[in-house]
């Protein structure tokens, strides 16, 4: 063989070894890999007394979350070997599962409440929290409607509703267990995801008013919800009781300034701040690292955001309209849903019960973040090969 003839193809030996791994965003995977280890060890130091307490073993958080990580990493891998045209064509069966899931939350016996929300399915072992999957399939259904129905959507207003009337019975199922959270990350991610898929502006501002108006008569019937809605603006105004929460999270950033008080050291973790390994982890990380590690932490996940919408892009600009819409909507997901935490911890959003993806402690919100990350590895995966068969001179090396 010549030196001109030795050249990499996809039909080469070495390029089949390697094309898997060189159609891997190496990049998005190791931010994702930061995070995780940066939650690990924060779910450790802000649960070790809790966690004494609880159960005798100061660790048991920190280990159970590693194996959490395994099963992510697990489950990300299987997501990303799963062509995506079976993805494409699971969307109405996976809400349908949905709503059984969420129908089986209230199952006496089988629903698991924890402060005053049945939330869980109670599996023996673990506890299956439905609603992280849920926003997983709904963004998967959406997807795949986008692609069928885009002509419908572009052009008429029965286009835009039909799927937001189905998901509207998933918003309900939620707000009784009640997971206002869920439901909240849920429609903005799905209105932002028939944004970008074409609908018309004006329908968009219909939708908004009814929402604030929905929103607004719930805050009124729920008296738990008005004062979630109005303690976040001022929680010194009652520190011991509805504030409580909010002004130790405030005080773990005080303390905390530029490069925090040492890993470990935090004093709100000590029974002064509720769960401060789950829904407060940020605040016991800027306590313990500060506003340094704070920045960092959101340039990470600005990067997620960034790459999973670049992928979109790349891939329905590629014509794999599919693979564009998902990215897009896991992009939208994982950043509205990190926005949201952030905020809460910081007081500038109500407390809304939602985890930091791939940080907080939980082992459904662990793995369906990981199941998202692979996804978009895929549709990077796919949308490459596209490039490999139709434009095969970008592959070759010569040596």
């Amino acid at each position: 063989m010549t030196t001109l003839q030795a050249v990499y193809t996809p039909t080469n030996r070495a390029s089949n070894g390697n094309k898997a791994l060189a159609a891997c965003d190496c990049s998005l995977l190791f931010v994702v890999l930061c995070l995780s280890l940066i939650g690990l060890v924060m779910v450790g130091s802000s649960s070790i007394s809790t966690a004494d307490q609880l159960t005798g073993s100061p660790f048991y958080y920190f280990w159970r979350q590693l194996v959490y990580l395994v099963a992510g990493f697990v489950a990300l891998y299987i997501a990303y070997k799963v062509p995506l045209k079976f993805w494409s064509q699971s969307g109405l069966p996976l809400i349908f599962l949905s709503l059984l899931l969420l129908m089986l939350v209230f199952i006496p016996g089988l629903g698991k409440q924890v402060n005053g929300s049945t939330r869980w399915i109670n599996l023996g072992l673990f506890n299956l929290q439905v609603s992280e999957f849920v926003k997983l399939f709904a963004i998967i259904y959406v997807a795949g409607y986008l692609v069928r129905h885009n002509d419908v959507l572009r052009t008429q207003s029965t286009g835009f509703l039909k799927p937001l009337g189905l998901l509207s019975v998933i918003v309900f199922l939620l707000l009784l267990e009640p997971d206002f959270g869920a439901a909240v990350v849920l429609m903005a991610t799905t209105v932002g995801m028939l944004w970008l898929g074409g609908a018309k502006p004006w329908q968009f501002l219909v939708l908004i008013i009814s929402l604030v108006a929905l929103l607004g008569l719930l805050a009124v019937l729920s008296p738990y919800r008005m004062q979630r809605l109005t303690t976040f603006l001022d929680p010194w105004s009652d520190p011991f009781n509805s504030g409580f929460q909010l002004t130790q999270a405030l005080i773990a950033f005080g303390r905390g300034e530029w490069f925090g008080v040492g890993l470990g050291s935090s004093v709100q973790k000590l029974f002064y701040l509720p769960e401060a390994h789950t829904d407060f982890l940020f605040a016991v990380m800027a306590e313990e690292m500060g506003l340094v590690a704070a920045v960092i932490v959101i340039a990470l996940f600005s990067y997620i955001v960034f790459r999973a919408l670049h992928i979109g892009l790349r891939a329905e600009r590629h014509e794999h309209p599919f693979g564009g819409y998902l990215a897009y909507g896991l992009g939208l997901w994982i950043g509205l849903q990190a926005f949201i935490n952030i905020g809460v911890n910081m007081g500038v959003l109500p407390t809304k019960g939602l985890t930091l993806p791939f940080m907080s402690y939980g082992g459904s919100s662990i793995v369906v973040m990981f199941i998202a990350v692979g996804l978009l590895l895929r549709v990077n995966f796919e949308t490459r090969q596209f490039d490999r068969h139709t434009q095969p001179e970008k592959y070759r090396m010569k040596v």
